[in-house]
């Protein structure tokens, strides 16, 4: 049996990057997926490729009535949520602490970790359906150690993770498992330029992450294998962190 076989899954940011490949793995572990983007057009086109079992909404992450309404649609078109994916989240150019703008810092914290929130609230109402589930949450090794000229990016990782904990600590009794993820380099559209051989050659493993090694933790936190792991961190940073 495929090991998210029956399950129904959202998650955010699936369009792209990590979140495609999220959305491919998760739908052939036979599970029922509902990805969200604020990108239609990308979002469509990989929804296309699909004959069932894949549904795409168009969705700002940080707006409430954007989750209530995705929620309702998943609920609808494949039944009470399993398991949600915390994953959209952008990110600053690299900039001192006194060019950063207000308004630029608040729009990470709205996408990095108000959604996150938001995502959490309401899915935990649709879990409870169910008896319980899983929750996501794509943190970064950003979220473990400090990140020079990244203040907004690194402040929005930090929150994900200990709302994690507290969330873990909270759903519990209801049975639904809060875990974070916590990747360092890996090779997407968002690292493109950032990842040098120069760099590489100073990682413990001498070189970036792919995309998939992040996907397999979350497709095991997903399924029944990590049923007794929550409020716990997954890193994957090839040893970085360890430095």
């Amino acid at each position: 049996m495929k090991r998210l076989e029956g399950k129904v899954v959202l998650i955010t940011g699936g369009a792209r990057g990590m979140g495609e490949t999220g959305v491919r793995r998760l739908s052939s572990e036979g599970a029922k997926v509902v990805f969200t983007d604020i990108s239609e057009e990308a979002g469509k086109q990989l929804e296309s490729e699909f004959s069932e079992n894949i549904s795409f909404f168009k969705q700002d992450v940080s707006n409430e009535q954007d989750w209530i309404d995705v929620i309702r649609h998943t609920e609808e078109t494949f039944g009470p949520l399993d398991v949600l994916v915390n994953n959209a989240g952008i990110d600053l150019p690299a900039e001192e602490i006194e060019k950063v703008e207000t308004a630029s810092y608040q729009k990470v914290i709205d996408v990095n970790q108000l959604s996150v929130f938001l995502g959490m609230k309401h899915a935990t109402t649709s879990m409870r359906k169910n008896g319980g589930g899983s929750i996501v949450n794509i943190s970064s090794l950003a979220g473990i150690i400090g990140a020079p000229q990244k203040i907004a990016y690194t402040a929005s990782k930090f929150a994900v993770r200990g709302m994690t904990k507290a969330a873990a600590l909270e759903l519990g009794q209801y049975g639904i498992r809060v875990n974070s993820v916590h990747p360092g380099f890996i090779k997407t559209a968002m690292t493109e330029g950032l990842v040098t051989p120069e760099l590489e050659a100073s990682f413990p493993l001498r070189r970036a992450g792919e995309p998939d090694e992040v996907t397999n933790i979350v497709v095991y936190l997903a399924s029944d294998e990590s049923s007794y792991s929550t409020g716990a961190e997954f890193v994957i940073d090839g040893g970085l962190g360890a430095q």
